[in-house]
Parts: C-alpha cells; sequence; structure tokens
C-alpha cells in the first residue's frame, strides 16, 4: 500500500471484489441466470485487464461461497459448467498478459474436471508476476478460520504459542496480501462471509452497478473513492 505524507491513500496495490448481481442482471433482460454468470464472466475479463493498467499488483475475486451450494442443483451445475469454460476461454488470454491466477477454498466438492483445470492454471501461469488474480472458490470465510485452528490442533501447537502470524500461516493462502479496497457491486451492503481475517482494516467501497456492468470506469471510481480516504489503521 503507498500512502502520502497527510495519510492519504494512494492507488491500492491489493483489491478484493465481491462480484454480485449476475442473477438480477440476467432476470432484467428475461434471460437464464446462467446468461448472466456467463456476462460476469467477461466481465471479470475486462476489471482484470483494467487492473492491469491502474497499477494493481493483486486482485482477489469472491467466485462462488460455501453458501452457493444451496442454491437450486441445476443452477450450480451451470456455474461448474462455466467455472471450466472460463478457465478455458478467457484465462488463457490473461495468461498471456503476465496474468498469475490461483485458487483459494476447497476443491473436494468440485466436479474432477474442474479440480484438474484448477492444478493445470494454477501451474502454468506460476512463473507469472505482472498481476496475481485469486479466485475465493468454495470459500467462506468463517470456514477457513475453522480450519486454520483445526490445523493448529492437530499440529499439536501450544496455546501460548498462537499469535496472529500463526493463525495466518495456517489459512488457505498465507501469502494473500491483506486488501486494501474491497469492492462490492450490485447496491449490497455487506460483505457476505469473504475475507474476514484479511478485511480487518480495509476500505470498503460499494457501487450500484450491477457485475456483469461493470468495467474499467467503475474500477477507476472505486479506485478514485479509495485515494480521498485516510488510513489510520486505529490510529490517529
Amino acid at each position: 500500500m503507498q500512502s502520502n505524507l497527510n495519510g492519504r491513500a494512494d492507488a491500492p496495490l491489493h483489491v478484493a471484489v465481491i462480484m454480485d448481481g449476475n442473477g438480477r442482471w440476467a432476470r432484467r433482460r428475461g434471460l437464464p441466470v446462467a446468461a448472466g454468470h456467463r456476462a460476469g464472466t467477461r466481465a471479470l475479463r475486462r476489471t482484470v485487464e483494467a487492473a492491469i493498467d491502474l497499477g494493481v499488483e493483486s486482485l482477489v475475486v469472491y467466485a462462488f461461497s460455501t453458501e452457493n451450494w444451496s442454491r437450486p442443483a441445476g443452477e450450480v451445475d451451470s456455474l461448474m459448467d462455466i467455472f471450466g469454460e472460463t478457465i478455458e476461454r478467457e484465462l488463457p488470454d490473461l495468461a498471456q498478459q503476465g496474468v498469475r491466477t490461483r485458487f483459494i477454498g476447497r476443491r473436494d466438492r468440485a466436479p474432477a474436471e474442474l479440480q484438474e483445470q484448477m492444478a493445470r492454471l494454477e501451474d502454468e501461469t506460476s512463473h507469472n508476476e505482472r498481476l496475481n488474480l485469486w479466485i475465493a472458490f468454495d470459500y467462506g470465510g468463517r470456514a477457513e478460520l475453522v480450519e486454520a485452528v483445526r490445523r493448529l490442533v492437530d499440529a499439536g501447537v501450544d496455546a501460548a504459542e498462537i499469535d496472529e502470524n500463526v493463525l495466518r500461516a495456517n489459512l488457505y493462502a498465507p501469502e494473500l496480501p491483506d486488501p486494501d479496497l474491497l469492492i462490492r457491486t450490485s447496491g449490497e451492503l455487506r460483505i457476505s462471509n469473504f475475507l474476514l481475517w484479511q478485511l480487518a482494516y480495509s476500505e470498503l467501497v460499494f457501487l450500484d452497478r450491477l457485475w456483469p456492468d461493470f468495467g474499467r470506469r467503475e474500477l477507476e471510481h472505486a479506485l478514485a473513492a479509495y485515494a480521498r480516504r485516510r488510513r489510520r489503521f486505529g490510529g490517529r
């Protein structure tokens, strides 16, 4: 994160996005929900390319939550197919632009073929350094913290030895930077169990724009809002 001498924030280096509104976008157009999710994948590509141009170093997006499994089975099946399509059709072009893609969350509940696609993409882009794209899949902030505690218990770590650094080291992706900025689209004003540990001091920007309509202009607006703020981290 960068800041000037007056405590004002400059461009955020680490950005998180809750990509919300695909279903509403589709319903307003009389389209099936799957059409909204596919439009959302195109918005993701636009946003990643804009983030590269605007100097963002890492972008973490909320693609599928642990709670999303409760959606109708047909929608979940479509989402799994769309994730696979995105890995095959959209993300390779981003990889050619220097994007490294990694997935955080659980994978064991995903179809075997999708798990293989995820692993292959991570391996193929591991050398890229222009932008780190983190895709939160089957992810929940509470589940992440519970899993971290379980790992510590299984390892027999003494309670007196546990501090923030030890707990962080047992999260899904310890190397994931804490976001400077969280953006949520669609007008909803909540973080929905996303990155509960990592968002402790992030700046929040909520936009009315539905995710499939999100692009460079909206990203620039959010970055500008961030730049006008002072980040105190509990100080004055």
